[in-house]
């Protein structure tokens, strides 16, 4: 084998329209055509259906309001029946945002308003104390900031919510010309500083132009064989299609479904009971899902008090679904088609998706390539792997990233010639499915979320009680994996931890405290903590992290660990911090 061409034809995909052009006023003719009233957004909590015509009308009224000076906007906040309008308006005007997790604490934020630079930010009420904290540390001016929503504590008006801006631009006469991009342009042109956590170090903004935002549409489109005549019977996706959106991201959801004709039911928040509460008063048609929901939707009591008899498609993605899980969602959706996708942020975003001739995916499969992905598989001594054999999963296609920003070195490392090398260990059959083996790189997926071990080690070692330090996954069946850390501790703490139990767990918990008080909750240490003589490391001094990760495996299995399965604290909090909204970017 030397490269694998995924099977189907592309499309043209252009590259002289940004992405809210190509949205909102372009056809393309693998776009279907909608020939009835369809909204393109469903509020969760009062029911307000907004179609086609409204959002073209509010993007330009807050595109008018703003107007040029919202070039580089941090939008930081959970879903809102404006979020994808907001994207397009600052697109109309030229601009570039950086989605932040709404989860992230005053440091995460701060970190990623001064690595991009962002000079406005967009936020809501609930979110408003962090994010002027941030925005003071980076000197952000409290002038720069707009709100989604208006809450009962509003500030004497400090603060402009979208609504308002949008009226006032709706009012007003024209304050901004858009511009129409030159013919390859939108391949240059960023649309999105989208965070990852690469292959090391702290998470990375992801540089994505408009044009890998509608190729990627594109090619999802392609894949489902979409076209503007009537559709296909059998076809997975059709439009007045109803779908939740509460997790995959901008593109998958925010822009494919929106493309396909499909209603979105945006959910702010996510919470269990209340997802299902939708499915059954909205007639939801698919479940884009995570694996802690899959598993919540198979072991959930109050899934028996509510008819999912609407769903017609579930895809997972974000980690790989065991096949337990899988044969439990069959009974409880038995209508129901099931697969897995797989996508990144640096191949912004889907690689592939779920068989459209099975309605139960190949066992272990992550899904088939889409069109206009080429794929190879290197195995560790540089060769390319035949069909059937593991190795990287290296690929280029129309949507993948530009690199990341302000950082060469990492660039270098994950972008090499125009290909994306992707720390994935893999298999693909000869029919373009793909399996995932292991992770290559070193990332520990929590919930669907990226967790760079090197940033909770570097913390780790902010500690005085800590002399050196190394976080590895181990498995949970809600969560996927959680971070536990192996801890050398100085002398001093040594000893203190040696007087007894009750010492040495005290210093578990200072650890877990100093983490916690800093970081997003699905960065913290629920896997625990471990002391250990010391961090294997090789001649070189390169820290042997399999090694840990191996013996945390076993002792995992032994139940020398004491984790509790995430499961039991969401059922009663009902899983509220389980999944984020559509800008989250975490790997599918």
């Amino acid at each position: 084998m030397t490269e694998i061409h995924a099977p189907g034809e592309l499309p043209w995909i252009p590259d002289d329209l940004t992405a809210a052009q190509f949205m909102l006023d372009a056809h393309h003719p693998s776009r279907p055509v909608v020939t009835r009233p369809t909204p393109w957004f469903i509020d969760d909590a009062t029911a307000r259906r907004v179609g086609p015509e409204e959002v073209r009308a509010r993007v330009y009224g807050l595109a008018n309001a703003l107007k040029a000076r919202w070039s580089l906007v941090c939008v930081y906040s959970p879903n809102h029946i404006d979020y994808l309008p907001a994207f397009w308006a600052i697109w109309r005007l030229g601009g570039t945002i950086t989605p932040a997790n709404p989860s992230y604490t005053a440091g995460e934020l701060e970190y990623q308003l001064s690595l991009t630079r962002a000079r406005f930010l967009l936020t809501d009420q609930a979110s408003l104390p962090v994010a002027l904290a941030a925005a003071a540390t980076v000197g952000l001016p409290r002038s720069n900031i707009a709100l989604f929503d208006v809450g009962a504590s509003r500030a004497a008006g400090e603060f402009p919510t979208v609504n308002e801006l949008t009226l006032q631009g709706l009012d007003a006469p024209p304050q901004f010309t858009e511009r129409k991009l030159q013919r390859g342009e939108a391949r240059r042109k960023l649309a999105l500083l989208s965070f990852s956590s690469g292959t090391t170090g702290r998470p990375k903004a992801v540089c994505i132009p408009h044009y890998s935002i509608c190729a990627n549409v594109v090619q999802m489109a392609a894949y489902h064989k979409m076209r503007p005549g009537a559709p296909d019977p059998a076809q997975r996706f059709a439009p007045g299609d109803v779908v939740i959106a509460h997790i995959y991201g901008l593109l998958v959801v925010g822009h494919f479904f929106v493309f396909a004709g499909m209603s979105l039911v945006v959910v702010p928040r996510f919470s269990f009971p209340g997802m299902l509460r939708s499915i059954e008063r909205f007639r939801v048609n698919h479940l884009p899902l995570v694996p802690p929901m899959a598993v919540l939707l198979c072991k959930h009591p109050a899934v028996r008090r509510h008819d999912l008899g609407s769903v017609k498609a579930v895809m997972c993605g974000a980690a790989p679904l065991s096949g337990e899980i899988i044969e439990r969602l069959a009974e409880v959706v038995p209508q129901a088609a099931l697969g897995q996708g797989f996508g990144m942020t640096e191949s912004a975003t889907i690689v592939t998706m779920p068989q459209l001739d099975q309605k139960i995916g190949t066992r272990g499969s992550a899904g088939r390539l889409v069109p206009g992905i080429t794929v190879r598989v290197v195995k560790a001594d540089g060769s390319l792997a035949r069909c059937g054999e593991p190795g990287q999963l290296v690929l280029r296609g129309p949507a993948v990233a530009l690199g990341y920003l302000r950082n060469e070195e990492a660039t270098r490392e994950t972008f090499r010639d125009g290909w994306l090398y992707s720390g994935d260990e893999v298999i693909i059959n000869e029919s373009a499915e793909m399996f995932v083996v292991d992770r290559i790189k070193e990332l520990i997926k929590v919930r669907g979320f990226q967790v760079a071990p090197a940033e909770l080690e570097g913390h780790l070692l902010e500690h005085p009680d800590v002399l050196d330090a190394c976080v590895v996954g181990v498995p949970d069946e809600y969560s996927g994996e959680l971070p536990l850390a192996f801890v050398v501790l100085r002398p001093a703490a040594c000893a203190r931890a040696a007087r007894g139990p009750a010492e040495a767990e005290k210093i578990r918990t200072a650890l877990k405290k100093h983490v916690a008080d800093a970081k997003v909750y699905y960065k913290q240490l629920a896997g625990g903590v471990v002391f250990a003589d010391a961090v294997p490391r090789n001649p070189s001094g390169k820290l042997l992290r399999r090694v840990l990760r191996d013996r945390a495996r076993l002792m995992w299995k032994r139940g020398e660990l004491g984790v509790a399965s995430g499961a039991q604290g969401a059922q009663g909090a009902q899983g509220a911090q389980g999944v984020q909204g559509v800008h989250a970017q975490a790997k599918l």
